[in-house]
């Protein structure tokens, strides 16, 4: 190939990468791997009554997370809230519902003392990704928004994302909750956090 012939395919290149950027992926794109939005996620106001008035949390270490279980229908915020009524509770125990399309419901107010691990409510907020983790496993969607919606809250409250600040209900209490198949992937979730925030 002479000189000539070598600037003009160049030219072709950079010209062609210039009009269409987006043909240009990561090698993290091929392996299906999102960026973690670090602002605010969307979160669906569900504006839920609660039977007694609730109380604000004074301080705030932990991320707990939790699936539904029993069931692996795509419940709603305002289901589990009926459920937790039907209980004689205040009302529904999570401060967010993470259904199967990766929509985040809000729960209880994010401020509000929960009502989701026993011992360890006053200073935690409860995240509930739908479905029997035991059985099924959560979607890639929910696992996005649970990425999105704890990397928020860790910024939220100046937590570090470590097995001491993002734990499954299953570390604290004597349950299977949040399911084999999610408690499985919380190493890496709690990896992608950090690497996100760095």
């Amino acid at each position: 190939m002479n000189r000539r012939k070598f600037l003009i395919y160049t030219f072709y290149i950079f010209s062609f990468f210039y009009l269409f950027p987006e043909i240009i992926v990561s090698k993290k794109s091929f392996a299906g791997v999102r960026k973690i939005n670090n602002k605010s996620p969307f979160i669906k106001e569900t504006y839920l009554k609660f039977a007694s008035p609730l109380v604000d949390r004074s301080e705030t270490n932990m991320i707990i997370i939790h699936h539904i279980g029993g069931t692996d229908r795509d419940v709603s915020a305002a289901e589990v809230h009926q459920w937790h009524l039907d209980n004689g509770w205040a009302g529904i125990g999570y401060h967010y519902i993470i259904r199967k399309n990766g929509t985040i419901e809000r729960g209880r107010p994010q401020n509000a003392i929960g009502a989701h691990c026993y011992h360890y409510n006053r200073t935690s907020i409860g995240i509930n990704l739908v479905g029997d983790f035991e059985k099924s496993k959560p979607t890639e969607e929910q696992i996005q928004s649970a990425l999105e919606l704890t990397t928020f809250l860790c910024k939220t409250y100046n937590l570090s994302p470590t097995n001491k600040t993002i734990l499954g209900h299953r570390d604290l209490s004597s349950t299977l909750c949040p399911g084999k198949n999610l408690y499985a992937q919380l190493g890496a979730f709690r990896q992608r956090i950090v690497d996100s925030l760095a």
